[in-house]
């Protein structure tokens, strides 16, 4: 079965864990390449394709620098996503308000005895 390309989307993308790193990393700011490579501990050809995968779906941006190229998360680029799961918002809620009442109802001492 072929394998769907990881390209197309910003779900796509940020479903694959090594990705996930990377865009983790960069929420502490710019970072170049060699940087990302060495303490996340991947290669750096490795960190590159990531790099362009993330890159070509809005979800960071590159910066030249002389020789160096660094890499800054793109906040915008996650709209998608946070549009998508602001959806669930009213569930995990109400959900929990649930779970609170029923915790709160638990520690209720037993009248009667």
């Amino acid at each position: 079965m072929a394998r769907l390309a990881t390209t197309s989307d910003v779900f796509n993308a940020v479903a694959e864990p090594q990705r996930r790193r990377i865009l983790n990393l960069l929420t502490r700011g710019e970072k170049p390449v060699n940087f990302i490579a060495t303490t996340l501990r991947y290669k750096q050809p490795q960190v590159s394709k990531h790099l362009r995968v993330l890159r070509k779906v809005g979800l960071v941006n590159v910066r030249e620098a002389g020789q160096q190229r660094l890499y800054r998360l793109n906040g915008r680029g996650l709209k998608p996503i946070h549009d998508w799961t602001k959806g669930f918002e009213n569930f995990w809620n109400e959900s929990f308000d649930r779970l609170d009442e029923y915790l709160k109802k638990l520690q209720q001492p037993e009248k009667g005895k």
